[in-house]
Formats: C-alpha cells, structure tokens, sequence
C-alpha cells in the first residue's frame, strides 16, 4: 500500500505541474485568438472600442490581467474535478457506513477473514486502512510474546500509520485551490487598479472629458474584478465541499478503527 500510495503522490505532483501549465497556455491563446479577434472591434481594430454588445471585445481590453485571471479559473475548474474523482474513488464502492455495518458485525461473530474479504469489495481508503488494520489484528491474535495492552498499542499505531498514507493522497492539490480563493481576488483588484489609471490617465491627455471612453474604460478594468471574485467564490465554495468529504472519511476510519480496538480487546485476555 506505501508504494501504491507514493505513485500516486508522485502522479498527482505531475500532473498538478501539467494542469498549471496547460491552463496557462490555454487561457492566453484563448484571450489572443477568441477575445482579441479583430472582429470584436470597431472597424475590425484590436485598438478601437468593442462592437456595441461584444462582450468578448470588452473581456479582451480588461488587459493582460484577464488571461490570468482565466487561468486561475481553469485551474479551480480542473483541480475540483481532479479531486472528485479522487475522492470518489477514496470512497469505494458502495455506501461506506453499509460497508462499515458489515465489518461491525463480522466482527462482533469475530470472522475476521469475511471482514478482510469485505474490504477487498470496497477498496477505496477507508477499505485500504481497516483491511490493513484487521490483517493486524489476525497475526497479533496468534501472537502470545506480548500482553493484550501492547497488542492494542500495535492496533493503534497500525492504524495511524495506515491513515497517514492515505490521507496525503485525498488532501492533495487542495493547497492549490485554498491559495487560488485568495489570490483570484487580489489579482482581480489589481488588474482593476491598473485598468483605471489608464482609463483616468487617457482621459488626462486627450484634453476634453469624453464620457463614453470613460465609462468604456472603467467597464473594462471591472472585468478584472468579476473574473477574481467569480473565481474565488468558487475556490470557496469547492475547498469547503471537498474538506467535508475528507472530514467524513476520516471520521468513518476513527469510527471504524475504534470498533476494531475494542473487539479486540474484548476477545482477548
């Protein structure tokens, strides 16, 4: 399970390094090729006014700041399902807390094998740390150089272990998101920030106030701002959801880890 679990560490670095990259690449060639074609623009010029209603026009003169913003969003949108997937399949087959019944009960009748066999249906991370747990319990009941305290030691610490290498792999790329929920935002202000100095320094120079390349101006520089706070509110809402679906797998390990322990302790003397 430990070397399972480090290619899988090692998968989920690569293709974090990958997915950062692509949807960089990605959004910049979107916002040259889509958002910056000549045909959103008064008199087909990229340097004119958007088209009346182009609203791809006005997202392109939000700046440079937008294709990244862009791909904030994209990375939030890929590394979301990323962990759905993973978390799914931490979840095993079948419902958990059916799955944590039937090893109760097995082990109430003490039939330790059918409860082993019962992880190997589920699989997922809760199956992977009580079928390590239970095979544990099978050798430390045959074990007779120990006393039934350093026996529940052992079970304990097995259990901890076989958490430990599970949970990195569930918690992973959440990192990412967490940083992006902030970051979006403050990338939006700034490229907002930029969008009307430019916008109040053009109107500086062109010597007679002209409302409409005003209210244009400061429209584009908000796109920056919309982009951020869409962005983090899904950062948001997408490192909450996951962080209680990883909260409620780790509670059904604790619960089921308790079980274990005290049928253990129970039928030994």
């Amino acid at each position: 399970m430990e070397n399972q679990t480090s290619s899988t560490g090692k998968f989920n670095s690569w293709f974090a390094v990958v997915a950062i990259v692509l949807a960089i690449l990605f959004s910049f060639i979107l916002y040259y090729n889509v958002l910056g074609d000549p045909s959103n623009f008064q008199g087909d010029n990229i340097n004119n006014h958007p088209k009346e209603g182009n609203y791809l026009g006005v997202v392109y003169k939000g700046g440079l700041i937008v294709p990244i913003l862009m791909s904030f969003l994209l990375m939030v949108l890929v590394f979301s399902v990323e962990r759905i997937i993973t978390i799914a399949k931490a979840s095993g087959s079948g419902s958990v807390n059916s799955f944590i019944r039937r090893v109760k009960s097995l082990l109430s009748s003490n039939d330790i094998r059918a409860a082993i066999e019962e992880c190997d249906k589920q699989k997922g991370s809760v199956g992977n740390v009580v079928k390590s747990v239970l095979y544990k319990y099978e050798g430390l009941s045959r074990e007779t150089g120990l006393n039934k305290e350093q026996k529940l030691v052992a079970i304990q610490k097995e259990l901890e272990e076989a958490t430990s290498l599970e949970l990195p792999m569930l918690e992973k790329n959440l990192t990412i998101i967490a940083t992006l929920a902030s970051v979006a935002t403050l990338t939006g202000l700034l490229g907002t920030v930029i969008g009307m100095i430019k916008a109040f320094a053009a109107l500086a120079t062109a010597g007679s106030p002209d409302a409409v390349a005003l209210a244009n101006g400061i429209s584009e520089a908000l796109i920056n701002t919309a982009l951020g706070i869409a962005t983090s509110a899904l950062a948001i809402i997408a490192y909450n959801f996951f962080t209680s679906k990883i909260d409620d797998l780790t509670y059904n390990i604790d619960e089921i880890g308790f079980s274990i322990t005290q049928s253990f302790s129970a039928s030994t003397k």
